[in-house]
């Protein structure tokens, strides 16, 4: 029998494929709640068993606002995954996050509208915690690979999720600035969310791509410069995310690893039996 796979990987604008994967097999996964991006990648990875998975699906074709978070992360789930990691293409909001510097935030400010965030409700009520949305141990297993391969990186700061797909307006910019946000993209909070609930360890590696509009020297960015930064970027990214991979699994003693303890607010025998069987993979040991 192969090892369990207990870390997911989640690989954004251009990180498509991790290279260093061996003994590789995709999985289609059936969740409850329709199909994700596409199939799970399954290999081994500096000896470790994982499941990537690409956000915007072969050939990115998904929008950030397609995207259907609950069956990823169900998806994850369903394969053993007790941790997550993500990365990301992000706009800088400072002039400290260079274009090719990695950022680990720990916190993110909601600017979408109407995504769905949740596995709960139809007849289920939970409240997860939430003030600190990234798992610290693993934000800090992150930040340490990501010096470890050289990378300049910056630990800390608060990632705006806006809904796109058209970036900020000038306006925008500045009062996200204005606010002390650090960096901008499309895609983490909705995973960060659902990864709490399920109690899996999320962490995500912001790779900036370029400085947002407030920037005076924005206008003089092409869509070449972007790309020869994503690429660069992704190529940072799988590094520190096999070598990230290589400090894992860890003893999970954070909060993550019991976010439903005391969320659930239904009682059991009010639960509807078609709730608890979709959801068994995650509430099964609260919810018989």
């Amino acid at each position: 029998m192969s090892d369990p796979i207990t870390i997911g990987i989640i690989g954004g604008s251009g990180l498509y494929d991790m290279g260093e994967l061996t003994d590789r097999e995709e999985r289609t996964i059936a969740t409850p709640f329709g199909e994700p991006s596409g199939p799970y990648v399954i290999g081994t990875l500096r000896g470790r068993r994982v499941a990537f998975l690409a956000r915007h699906g072969a050939g990115h074709r998904l929008l950030p606002g397609e995207l259907n978070y609950r069956a990823n992360i169900f998806g994850m789930k369903l394969l053993g995954a007790e941790f997550i990691l993500s990365a990301s293409a992000v706009g800088s909001l400072q002039e400290r996050y260079v274009p090719q510097h990695l950022v680990v935030p720990d916190q993110f400010f909601d600017r979408t509208r109407g995504r769905i965030s949740t596995f709960f409700g139809h007849g289920l009520v939970a409240h997860v915690a939430f003030a600190h949305p990234v798992c610290g141990r693993l934000g800090s297993i992150a930040h340490e690979a990501c010096k470890a391969v050289g990378a300049t990186v910056h630990k800390g700061g608060t990632y705006v999720c806006m809904e796109g797909p058209q970036f900020s307006t000038l306006a925008e910019s500045k009062l996200y600035r204005s606010w002390g946000m650090d960096v901008i993209g499309m895609t983490n909070l909705q995973e960060a969310k659902l990864a709490r609930e399920a109690e899996i360890c999320y962490a995500t590696i912001a790779l900036v791509t370029d400085y947002d509009c407030w920037h005076p020297d924005h206008d003089s960015v092409t869509v070449d410069m972007i790309v020869q930064n994503l690429v660069a970027n992704a190529n940072t990214a799988r590094q520190v995310i096999a070598e990230a991979v290589s400090q894992l699994p860890f003893e999970r003693t954070c909060e993550c690893a019991r976010a439903l303890e005391h969320a659930i607010i239904t009682r059991p025998e009010h639960v509807p039996a078609q709730i608890k069987r979709d959801l068994a993979p995650i509430i099964g040991r609260y919810v018989k």
